[in-house]
């Protein structure tokens, strides 16, 4: 598995968001000063957390962004599935994006990979936003 560059803000805007969650909607140009994030990728990004239903928006000159679901609901594996795709290290061996490939003519191979497809999904999956703000 490896993270995109859209994954990791993804990740980060999130994070964003958790630490000012008490504070009302954040606005897109803030989230990107505070994260170092370039504001028309960000802007990308929230539209696909938006419709995915991991933060709200509200447009405007008071409007902004804000998290949709508690922080403790939102695992990592989630966002990162949403942005990149399988967490799994070849497709073949992934539960959500199967597709075949070469080394399914290797059953030992297929178990190496798919322990460590359950080892990282499990980690990521217990990994939630409120224990990374």
């Amino acid at each position: 598995m490896r993270l995109t560059v859209k994954s990791e803000y993804a990740c980060l805007a999130l994070i964003d968001l958790v630490e000012h969650d008490n504070k009302g909607l954040c606005k897109i140009s803030e989230i990107a000063a505070r994260k170092k994030i370039p504001k028309k990728y960000l802007e990308q990004i929230l539209l696909t957390l938006n419709r995915n239903g991991y933060v709200s928006s509200r447009k405007g000159s008071e409007g902004g962004y804000r998290l949709a679901k508690a922080p403790d609901q939102i695992s990592v594996a989630e966002v990162l599935r949403l942005m990149d795709g399988a967490l799994a290290p070849v497709y073949s061996v992934s539960e959500y994006f199967y597709e075949p490939t070469p080394i399914e003519r290797s059953v030992k191979l297929v178990s190496v990979f798919k322990e460590i497809r359950d080892y990282v999904s499990a980690k990521l999956e217990e990994l939630t936003f409120d224990k990374l703000a």
